[in-house]
């Protein structure tokens, strides 16, 4: 692509960017776009910074992307962000990318796939790699699934109750079934991307594709790190999502239940330990292998607590965590 993007035609895809103090990254992650050289995608950038360093940099990229940027002081949480850009999109697929994630090669390319294949699914998945500050790769964040195309919904619902197995910038959906959803739980300040993924199921098919084509960065500063320090209110943020959605399913639900309790235990316990508090480990053990060998093997499979947990610790021996 040379020059300015085409204003002219409707794109093909939104590309939503909410942003708080994002200058440290956030060159990289619009790079990244820019990399794909598709003048069909469309990007909104909420930003609600107290400061211009961020929107300053956006605007370096006003040449070479389609863009739309909106300074929003007013509008201070990601999800309040993320609801106003929904509506603000023009195109009838959307994704967001946070600034401090990353497109790989390739990744316009594959959506336009995933969408031409199945237009009607509500919901594209598929797995991320996961980077370091410096973006060196740790390892890869995949779903629990062998198979592309679309997923058993009864399947599907059983496994993402365990565990939120999705990473942020990976997933692709339709404006009208995120609208249809009710978008983003504007209080739900950790779970509010699983809470959606499990609302966008109830909207339609759900496609599953085994290509890795975005970079989730973790951090010291990400909202997941600050935000878990509180304990006890980073379980209840997964509770609820648990309680809303788990009278979905028809049958197994005990057994998810128990998976799904045991995994906010551990994700609570890691997040205590993260802050030097260990008693919780203990307890949270017990509670997996109180679900015998096939619950615990539910639960390994369906939290992807290796790709997630390992990955962490080579950031933290790296010195990069």
């Amino acid at each position: 692509m040379t020059g300015a993007p085409t204003q002219d035609a409707k794109p093909w895809l939104t590309v939503i960017m909410p942003v708080y103090r994002g200058e440290r990254w956030v060159e990289q992650a619009l790079q990244s776009l820019a990399n794909q050289s598709d003048d069909g995608v469309e990007l909104i950038v909420i930003d609600s910074s107290p400061d211009n360093a961020t929107a300053d940099i956006v605007r370096r990229f006003s040449g070479r992307l389609r863009l739309r940027l909106e300074e929003k002081s007013s509008l201070p949480s990601w999800q309040t962000k993320t609801n106003k850009a929904v509506e603000m999109a023009s195109a009838d697929h959307i994704c967001w990318l946070h600034h401090d994630d990353l497109w790989l090669e390739g990744r316009a390319a594959a959506i336009r796939d995933w969408v031409r294949a199945a237009p009607k699914a509500a919901l594209h998945l598929a797995g991320s790699q996961i980077i370091d500050e410096a973006g060196r790769s740790l390892g890869v964040w995949r779903c629990p699934f062998d198979n592309d195309g679309a997923l058993d919904p009864t399947m599907l619902l059983e496994r993402l109750l365990v565990q939120n197995f999705i990473s942020a910038p990976a997933p692709v959906y339709r404006r009208d079934a995120w609208l249809a959803a009710g978008g983003l739980d504007e209080n739900l300040w950790y779970t509010g991307d699983w809470d959606i993924w499990l609302k966008l199921a109830a909207q339609g098919p759900v496609c599953h594709h085994r290509e890795v084509t975005t970079a989730f960065r973790v951090h010291g500063s990400s909202l997941t790190v600050t935000g878990s320090r509180d304990t006890a209110d980073f379980e209840r943020q997964m509770q609820i999502v648990l309680d809303r959605h788990l009278p979905r399913l028809a049958a197994h639900r005990g057994r998810v239940h128990r998976a799904g309790i045991a995994s906010i235990k551990v994700n609570g316990a890691l997040a205590a330990a993260a802050s030097g508090r260990l008693a919780p480990l203990l307890p949270a053990l017990g509670r997996v292998l109180a679900l015998g060998p096939a619950g615990i093997h539910r639960y390994i499979r369906d939290s992807r607590i290796a790709d997630r947990l390992i990955p962490r610790v080579r950031a933290k021996l790296m010195g990069s965590f």
